[in-house]
């Protein structure tokens, strides 16, 4: 378990669902995708790369994801990563994605 975190350190987070436009190979030393999401007109179109590899790249298009839009930029190899795409591992040790249960604006902060 990790150590008490203040409630304020989560209102820092700008958390947003988007929606995935692409999903390709990135040019990195480990399997990874490079995926462009759109968040929306206040948010705009993002760059997330990393380790979704147990979801083919057709199924990623079009799908709805959970995001964190307010860190910097991280360099991933020759790829920049703009967004922190937010998932869990399940027992196989995949990562699946937090999505809404249903649809909504792109764009809309998870509170």
């Amino acid at each position: 378990m990790k150590t008490t975190a203040l409630f304020g350190s989560f209102d820092e987070l700008d958390i947003r669902v988007g929606r995935v436009l692409s999903a390709e190979e990135a040019l990195t030393r480990k399997p990874t995708y490079r995926l462009t999401i759109d968040f929306g007109p206040e948010i705009g179109i993002k760059r997330s790369c990393g380790a979704y590899r147990n979801y083919p790249t057709e199924a990623l298009v079009g799908r709805l994801v959970i995001g964190v839009v307010n860190f910097p930029p991280k360099q991933m190899g020759p790829e920049v990563s703009e967004v922190l795409v937010l998932g869990v591992e399940n027992s196989e040790g995949h990562i699946i994605y937090l999505t809404p249960e249903s649809d909504v604006p792109l764009g809309a902060a998870v509170f």
